[in-house]
């Protein structure tokens, strides 16, 4: 058997070098050793899983320490018509549902760097199956994280994923959470234990400026803090730390902004959205090699200190410079 003329890593090289169109038909016309097909079949052998992602994360990361921040985004999918894993979702960037592919990813982060060690994608449920939900995703990937011995400082997510059964969960595993609740969640602010009062909306409370010990229902005692946005946007804040202060949660939301330039740079750097591929298979693929794209930028910045966006721009700029020493399109002279 012939071996194939592509790897993985032609196809990672090509994420990172691409600037706008990420098709396997302009991978085949930036190389001379590989067509099309090629590459579509490439998507199509690689294992749709996240085991070569960890063996390349694990010896950036320091498993002892750090955040473990689990959120998901929506790739905008508007035309895909008969594109496998293309379902309904929220997006934020639209702040409306649209049509698109849900990546839920678990992001370690120091503060200095950020890198996704696992992720998951929503599928639609196949006949007489049960739908595997977000929250599923989220479980399973808290239990992964838990095999390969992380001890994070903190696992942070949105009001989204804060059911009680994904909070008994982190406490299960050991750990503590940082998480937004919705204005309406069911606590009980007896400050020796639930009382008298009863449950009540978290929204209806008194919380001092530096956060309040409640009882929240089904769960236990957690703490509570409550901000304002300039905008007057009120978001409420939970932790099972009970010791937590407010300059502490203060730092961890900073350090928790890290995903959000992630899916940032992952759709602009990385053409996480731009696969041209119907089979379910080629997209997994392609948005595996995405994220292992995403952690060649962010190892290159750690050492370098050049962001992913003038890495890539770098790369333009050399191009140019090399055309300009011979160029090619020229005005033929007609007197």
């Amino acid at each position: 058997m012939n071996a194939p003329k592509l790897t993985e890593h032609d196809y990672i090289q090509f994420l990172i070098a691409a600037q706008r169109v990420y098709t396997c038909t302009e991978a085949a016309r930036c190389t001379e050793i590989a067509s099309h097909d090629a590459y579509t079949r490439l998507l199509s052998r690689l294992p749709p899983d996240t085991a070569a992602l960890w063996q390349e994360v694990e010896p950036l990361i320091d498993k002892n320490r750090g955040l473990l921040v689990v959120d998901d985004t929506t790739l905008d999918k508007p035309y895909a018509q008969k594109m496998s894993l293309v379902t309904r979702h929220w997006s934020g960037k639209h702040h409306a549902v649209v049509e698109g592919i849900n990546l839920t990813t678990m992001l370690w982060t120091d503060g200095l760097s950020s890198l996704p060690c696992d992720c998951r994608l929503y599928e639609p449920a196949e006949e007489g199956k049960e739908q595997v939900t977000k929250n599923d995703h989220f479980l399973a990937m808290l239990k992964t994280a838990k095999e390969r011995e992380f001890r994070p400082r903190y696992v942070c997510f949105d009001s989204w994923y804060s059911s009680l059964a994904n909070l008994k969960a982190v406490r299960g595993h050991g750990w503590h959470f940082l998480t937004r609740l919705k204005s309406n969640r069911q606590v009980n602010p007896g400050q020796n234990g639930p009382d008298d009062t009863g449950n009540v909306a978290v929204e209806s409370i008194n919380i001092p400026a530096y956060g309040r010990e409640v009882h929240l229902k089904g769960f236990g005692f957690i703490q509570v803090f409550r901000t304002v946005a300039p905008n007057g946007n009120v978001e409420h804040w939970a932790t099972s730390d009970l010791k937590m202060e407010e300059i502490t949660r203060q730092e961890l939301v900073r350090q928790v902004f890290a995903i959000e330039n992630y899916h940032r740079q992952l759709k602009q750097c990385c053409g996480v959205e731009r696969a041209q591929v119907r089979n379910a298979k080629a997209q997994k693929c392609h948005i595996l090699l995405s994220l292992r794209a995403f952690v060649r930028l962010e190892a290159h910045r750690l050492k370098t200190g050049i962001s992913g966006y003038a890495a890539k721009a770098n790369l333009i700029r050399e191009a140019i410079r090399l055309y300009l020493q011979k160029p090619t399109i020229l005005l033929e002279a007609t007197a």
